[in-house]
């Protein structure tokens, strides 16, 4: 086979499989808010969450985040996201549950949050809200579960909503758009290496 043959049947194929992908796109004519939720053991979910809602700001659309956790921690993409006038950034915890070694406090520093969260859930103008590590007060139990899928539920119809953290509960799989499971393969803090600016935080 010359590399003219090879390269005609190369674009006969490509060309075959652009008709199916062209065909399955212009199948798809639902355009509505989703629920997505990043989980698992792995690193990244909060990362991945961030990183649309870079993606939102470029389109010129508000942004939301209500962290639920990591209220102590100065991050990176907080300061980078706070430049932006379309952002609205709440960092509502007090921290990981074994530092602050008072359930109730954490409670009312969950509930704190999950109202915050309903008043950006009624803004019409926001288009993504972030809600970070919300997984690990529903693990928890610092929020009812069915108050928070009764939120979501009644949320804009157009309101785009992603929620982190690990351990997500099964009901609120059930009723998310998109899920994504990010799985710990390998990880350098196993190996003794320390959390580091610009990758952790």
């Amino acid at each position: 086979m010359t590399d003219e043959d090879d390269a005609a049947r190369h674009r006969e194929k490509m060309a075959k499989r652009k008709a199916v992908q062209d065909a399955e796109v212009a199948g798809k004519t639902i355009e509505k808010g989703l629920l997505m939720v990043h989980t698992g053991s792995g690193k990244g979910k909060s990362t991945a969450a961030f990183g649309l809602a870079l993606r939102m700001l470029g389109r010129g659309r508000k942004v939301g985040v209500v962290q639920f956790i990591k209220g102590a921690w100065s991050t990176g993409e907080r300061g980078l996201l706070e430049a932006y006038a379309m952002l609205e950034w709440h960092s509502m915890g007090e921290g990981f549950t074994w530092e602050t070694q008072d359930k109730a406090r954490d409670i009312a520093a969950a509930r704190r949050a999950w109202e915050q969260a309903m008043r950006m859930m009624a803004d019409p103008a926001l288009g993504l809200l972030v809600l970070d590590e919300l997984c690990i007060a529903l693990r928890y139990d610092y929020i009812p579960l069915e108050e928070v899928l009764s939120g979501l539920a009644a949320r804009p119809a157009a309101l785009h909503v992603v929620v982190t953290g690990r351990n997500a509960p099964q009901a609120l799989l059930d009723v998310a758009d998109t899920v994504t499971e990010m799985k710990a393969v390998k990880h350098h803090f196993a190996a003794g290496v320390k959390a580091q600016q610009g990758i952790e935080f």
